[in-house]
């Protein structure tokens, strides 16, 4: 049902979003892919071969989100992979930090909605990005568990606001991305390794396994207001 149609995906340039891409092109869709970093927008192109077009936006800055949908124009599905995340203590964690994340994992979603859906056709679909700390308490989570369980509020709240478009939001468990790059290459094995041991399916995730159910979403047109978990069961343990 992807045959013909116009997707853009923001944070498209790596990780889930690029993985996200390289499905979505196989189901014949037409592929626009988004980032701040031109850099990377041109990697990922080379990467998907050529066959998408790429536009750098930060996705925090309204004014550029408005001018990045003017240009796009019509589109039948919206995808939001885009964010930066951090932790720490909540006491000593850095507010301006915690600012700067929710302005870009909100704000930047929310802009993205409301500059996107007057776009968007009949039948068309938004997919959101929340993510596990939203309903597991984890410490050193404090600001980003608030964020994502804002995400998935206003997604549901959205379903209803916007139908007949639909509006689902993904929760991501811990994905094996470009995103902690980051931490030196000893601890993030370390830390995916002593979350592996506690899953059910004792094994992190990986970018093609969230890019399947955002293939769910943009192709079930009877799916809306949901949250789709795809955590490898974190939400359990």
């Amino acid at each position: 049902m992807l045959q013909n149609k116009r997707v853009v995906i923001i944070g498209g340039s790596s990780g889930i979003g690029l993985a996200a891409a390289k499905l979505i092109l196989t189901q014949g869709a037409e592929v626009i892919i988004a980032s701040r970093s031109s850099e990377k927008l041109e990697k990922a192109k080379a990467e998907l071969g050529g066959k998408v077009i790429s536009y750098a936006v930060d996705i925090s800055n309204e004014v550029q989100v408005k001018a990045f949908f003017e240009t796009v124009g019509r589109i039948d599905h919206l995808v939001v992979t885009a964010a930066e995340t951090s932790g720490g203590a909540f006491l000593t964690s850095d507010s301006v930090a915690d600012h700067k994340m929710f302005e870009n994992k909100f704000w930047g979603q929310y802009y993205a909605v409301k500059y996107g859906a007057p776009l968007m056709s009949h039948g068309g679909s938004i997919t959101l990005f929340s993510g596990v700390v939203a309903y597991k308490a984890m410490i050193g989570s404090a600001a980003l568990s608030a964020i994502n369980a804002a995400v998935a509020t206003l997604g549901r709240t959205l379903a209803l606001e916007l139908a007949p478009i639909r509006v689902n939001v993904i929760s991501p468990g811990i994905i094996d991305t470009p995103s902690r790059s980051k931490m030196p290459e000893a601890a993030r094995k370390q830390f995916y390794s002593d979350i592996a041991g506690k899953l059910p399916l004792k094994r992190v995730g990986n970018p093609e396994d969230v890019a399947k159910g955002i293939v769910y979403l943009l192709d079930n047109d009877f799916v809306t207001g949901t949250v789709l978990h795809v955590d490898g069961g974190h939400t359990l343990i």
